[in-house]
């Protein structure tokens, strides 16, 4: 039965691409909506080990569903948001050469709708004030293409910070998640706030970071939560608390994440648990930091 489970995304498939065209296009929308179903159990999930065991097929059978309909929106929406929570869950801490791939793969599938946006596509790669200029044609129906894209985007910068061509690529970033800011900041818990509370807390001050800023946006995103996402304190011990020295900060701030039952977000289960994990590493090393 474990076998098949395990191989059950490619009998899916084999299905879909041995019908008719048309039959493949209608079997892969109702199939892509039991993906984002799929998607939804997985992040309510609270063993890790099911969880990184079962990721992998389900984000293969999401790019094979892509294959068949390259322009659905909602499977491209639901690769870019996959593949980056995938990476961070269980690949970042590990293995960050593959991290990098991985978030680079997010990254491209989210662009994929990005550009589906004329104004946006013909300034891409043009400079910094017609890119900007582009974003204020996006919506708020656009928001989780904006915010997945620049999730990937940007955690991919932070794993290559030692590459120009990343450094290059922070303000685009920056400006992505700025629009979604605009336009919605609460969008899955307050997250883009956590994402400037990263971002300025990981770089210099001559790469624009700021300590003040970040933790702004740290405490908007818990504010935003009702302090549920325990993911919010692990990221600001880290980009914080660490960078400062408050080493109280930083013990109050782990134990808030070890001590809180990981259901107090029942649908982010998954997400709690990961930050259980990632904050009793990083207490394990505290002498390192203080």
């Amino acid at each position: 039965m474990t076998n098949f489970i395990k191989k059950a995304p490619f009998f899916i498939l084999s299905f879909l691409f041995l019908s008719g065209c048309s039959v493949n296009k209608l079997a892969i929308k109702t199939t892509g909506s039991i993906i984002e179903y799929g998607m939804d159990a997985l992040m309510e999930e609270s063993d890790l080990v099911f969880a990184k065991e079962s990721a992998p097929a389900n984000l293969k059978l999401l790019e094979g569903l892509i294959k068949g309909d390259p322009e659905n929106v909602t499977l491209l929406i639901s690769a870019v948001k996959g593949f980056s929570s995938y990476t961070l869950a269980f690949l970042e801490d590990e293995d960050k050469e593959r991290a990098k791939l991985f978030y680079n793969r997010g990254k491209e599938y989210g662009l994929r709708v990005l550009l589906k946006n004329r104004q946006f596509n013909e300034t891409f790669k043009k400079n910094i004030d017609s890119f900007n200029k582009s974003l204020q044609s996006f919506k708020k129906d656009d928001v989780p293409a904006l915010f997945w894209t620049g999730f990937a985007w940007g955690n991919w910068i932070n794993l290559n910070l030692d590459l120009p061509e990343a450094l290059i690529d922070i303000p685009k970033v920056e400006s992505i998640m700025m629009r979604v800011m605009e336009l919605d900041e609460s969008y899955y818990y307050g997250s883009v706030h956590l994402f400037f509370g990263v971002s300025y807390g990981s770089r210099s001050a001559i790469l624009g970071g700021n300590l003040e800023k970040s933790k702004e946006h740290f405490d908007g995103a818990i504010k935003i939560s009702g302090g549920n996402f325990l993911i919010d304190y692990f990221y600001k011990a880290k980009y914080y608390a660490i960078p400062t020295q408050d080493k109280e900060l930083f013990e109050n701030l782990i134990n808030k994440v070890i001590s809180t039952p990981s259901d107090v977000l029942p649908e982010q289960r998954l997400v709690n648990e990961v930050a259980k994990v990632k904050a009793k590493k990083l207490l394990s090393q505290i002498d390192e930091y203080f």
